[in-house]
């Protein structure tokens, strides 16, 4: 398939990089990692909550260890923006068939603390959601079967269901090409998933020609649920940039706003990107280069929205807009 190469991405004047950012590295975290990214974010019992995804290796030689060393860590706030990190892994599943766990996404639900997350296997990868009380324990309710990730889900019941975002990758059933789109699920007790519908295809959004998926778990507003995405375009003639050899793909985040009692239909979309890598920690020295992935988004009472990213697949950042500026993007560009 030949791909529409897309030029240059800017992000969006309403967005504001945080000045701490990046937010969290790792030099910030006690056990070693190479990198600490893709996190999930939340406020659970009157505090800020990250659980964040662990890479280890050289980063100094630019060189990784295996997958089976992935694992996750915990880190807690007062403000959003200086994070006490636990001093051991909240998180680390290996066995016989499970290969490791990443990429952590948080949403509270009539109180409780819920992660989605992903686990490669020996049989295919897979997405799940866990439940925990104290981000040391965590019960699995769910797996997808293979091959889906990147779920999220909404922070409660709608028309009696819960709902979720997801990523499936149907490369034989789309011609064996890296084209993959955002689909939709509900469940009455989060062990069931069906409905399964398309939301969101890689043609509808201007800025990506390789994939679309969820970013961050959406938030309520009154317009409608805010939510983010992350979107992927590739050039063949990206050469390296990062530690591999090559790395052909940009990663930026989008927003789009859903129905509130029926979020399958999308009320607007942003036709630009939310935010595209730019700062020199988004583009420089990381793992893989012009790289930003949304984890975590938080509506405060000031109706500022914080919204957590991953960057270059090395760090964690954060970054600021305003509730009804968010809102009229979509609206106005969609």
């Amino acid at each position: 398939m030949n791909e529409l190469t897309i030029g240059p991405l800017h992000s969006s004047p309403v967005i504001h990089r945080h000045p701490s950012n990046p937010i969290l590295a790792p030099k910030d975290v006690p056990y070693g990692p190479a990198m600490v990214f893709n996190a999930g974010v939340t406020k659970f019992q009157g505090k800020y909550v990250m659980v964040f995804r662990n890479d280890y290796g050289d980063a100094d030689k630019h060189t990784i260890l295996p997958h089976n060393t992935t694992n996750l860590g915990v880190a807690f706030s007062d403000d959003g923006v200086k994070w006490e990190v636990k001093d051991t892994t909240c998180w680390t599943w290996n066995d016989e068939e499970v290969i490791r766990v990443y990429d952590p996404r948080l949403t509270v639900i009539e109180d409780k603390c819920y992660m989605c997350f992903a686990v490669d296997t020996k049989h295919g990868l897979r997405g799940g959601i866990a439940v925990t009380e104290d981000f040391e324990r965590f019960e699995v309710l769910s797996l997808s079967l293979p091959d889906n990730r990147n779920m999220v889900l909404f922070p409660g019941r709608i028309a009696g269901h819960y709902v979720r975002l997801e990523r499936p990758f149907p490369v034989y059933s789309r011609g064996g090409i890296d084209r993959f789109d955002m689909w939709m699920s509900d469940s009455p007790d989060l062990r069931y998933w069906g409905n399964s519908q398309l939301l969101l295809a890689v043609e509808q959004v201007p800025f990506a020609n390789d994939k679309v998926g969820p970013g961050a778990p959406p938030i309520k507003t009154e317009k409608g649920w805010l939510t983010t995405f992350h979107a992927v375009d590739i050039d063949r003639s990206r050469g390296k940039n990062g530690w591999e050899d090559t790395w052909k793909k940009r990663y930026t985040a989008g927003i789009m706003l859903l129905d509130s009692d029926n979020p399958s239909r999308i009320i607007g979309l942003a036709k630009c990107p939310l935010l595209a890598p730019e700062a020199a920690y988004e583009i420089d020295g990381g793992f893989r280069n012009h790289v930003i992935f949304p984890g975590g988004m938080i509506l405060e009472d000031s109706g500022e929205v914080k919204i957590y990213y991953g960057a270059a697949d090395t760090v964690e950042c954060l970054a600021t807009a305003y509730v009804d500026d968010l809102v009229r993007l979509c609206l106005e560009e969609g």
